[in-house]
């Protein structure tokens, strides 16, 4: 029986991922993630592996297997993915966030870059490969994950709590959100990987004061105090703290323009970054974000409390000055406390796995330049670097000069080049021959 390639293979099973609705509201309201679950249970299964679905509630399910490889006394290698995405509005999108639809040369859905395209990737190559005996020298751990997009609380967190012995051996990973290209205005071509990510810190803000009748005086107000300083956060800007890797990928970026770096103008080299701008600008310092406000039930009452949600993030290395100023400008009448807190991660740009890493891109792209970069958000290596592990994101995509990839992530039109999907399996074929 012949089977398909997996270049072939790799957009069938995003275009099936993403029909398959793993909207995570982050309240557990939504259809968890089991049924993916099962469908990659299966297709590795297909295949000769013995996955296990570890549930940690009710339909919140992951999958992890692990490959021997063919030199038991090296270390193992984690390749981890989510399975879990953030809701969609159909009303919104040109095509239905939950088809799959393969038009315009793409795999449009919820979820196509975030992150069911490596997840397809993955499964892709590791079927072709397992079919034609193909087994990397290391050990390989697959982990197909729930929750990311709400914290990893049950899915990469629960699994490195509840069950740290799947990761046995485990000395370095690689997941989302690096590896793709950004092309310059110049026309050269960097291949992000991420070697850094911020922490985060979503905040409740409580403010308590005295309830009373809207047509008093009233000084004592928890509306007034809560809106006080949550304008004094949404207003505060951090002064910009170049960590090593941001400062790497700056230096980087300058070469490639064949411009100097300057360290007292870093915004200009950002700006030259086009859409992707958005994203490295947010690691030049930490960030605030007021998101929730909520207070009151009629126009006439002062209420006793009032309530507020930020978004926090932090650099690496920088979580304690942070988290000063945010106390400082919250002021004595508001406290906070967690919607959910994370580590910042950071791991060295050296090493024979970035070495392969930029060698499996360069033998699909005589152009790649690989750069190390810092991600604004956060990822599911948070979890497993607690566990020691040296993470890096490299999920391989070649991408067209004008597409807005930053955009994708949690966008309206969230879609995944054809082309992209293929390269990005022979880079990831590539890479498990050399790691």
């Amino acid at each position: 029986m012949s089977h398909p390639s997996a270049e072939d293979e790799v957009v069938e099973l995003c275009s099936e991922l993403i029909r398959i609705d793993t909207t995570n509201p982050g309240d557990h309201s939504g259809p968890g993630e089991r049924e993916a679950a099962e469908y990659v249970a299966e297709k590795l299964g297909d295949v000769g592996l013995e996955p296990k679905i570890y549930e940690s509630h009710e339909k919140r399910s992951s999958v992890v297997v692990r490959i021997e490889g063919t030199n038991p006394a090296r270390d193992a290698l984690l390749i981890h993915g989510h399975l879990d995405v953030v809701p969609a509005q159909r009303d919104d999108w040109t095509r239905d966030p939950f088809g799959g639809e393969i038009a315009d040369g793409c795999v449009w859905g919820r979820g196509a870059v975030d992150m069911k395209d490596m997840d397809a990737m993955v499964l892709a190559v590791m079927r072709e490969r397992l079919r034609q005996g193909r087994r990397p020298e290391r050990d390989v751990v697959l982990a197909f994950l729930a929750d990311e997009e709400a914290g990893g609380t049950w899915g990469a967190h629960w699994l490195v709590d509840n069950h740290p012995e799947l990761f046995e051996g485990c000395t370095e990973a690689i997941g989302e959100v690096g590896g793709f290209s950004l092309t310059l205005p110049n026309d050269q071509r960097l291949y992000l990987i991420e070697t850094a990510e911020k922490g985060l810190a979503w905040m409740r803000l409580t403010a308590t004061g005295t309830a009373g009748h809207g047509s008093m005086v009233h000084r004592d107000n928890a509306v007034t105090a809560l809106a006080a300083a949550v304008g004094r956060l949404g207003e505060h800007e951090f002064p910009i703290q170049l960590t090593k890797t941001v400062r790497a990928f700056l230096e980087q970026v300058c070469e490639a323009n064949g411009t100097e770096f300057d360290p007292d103008d870093v915004e200009k080299t950002v700006e030259d970054l086009g859409p992707l701008k958005r994203m490295i600008g947010a690691t030049l310092r930490n960030t605030l974000n007021p998101t929730v406000l909520a207070s009151g039930y009629k126009a006439n009452v002062i209420p006793q409390t009032a309530i507020a949600q930020v978004d926090g993030r932090f650099l690496p290395g920088h979580e304690e000055e942070f988290f000063d100023t945010v106390d400082e400008l919250l002021g004595e009448q508001v406290s906070r406390e967690f919607v959910h807190h994370d580590i910042a991660v950071e791991t060295e740009w050296e090493g024979p796995l970035v070495e392969a890493m930029a060698a499996a891109l360069r033998a699909h792209d005589p152009q790649a330049r690989p750069v190390p970069y810092c991600l604004s958000g956060g990822t599911d290596a948070k979890s497993f670097s607690t566990l020691g592990m040296k993470c890096y994101g490299f999920a391989p995509l070649k991408l067209p000069k004008d597409l807005d990839f930053s955009g994708m992530f949690h966008g309206i039109d969230e879609r995944v080049p054809v082309d992209g999907l293929r390269f990005g399996v022979r880079v990831l074929d590539h890479f498990l021959d050399h790691i």
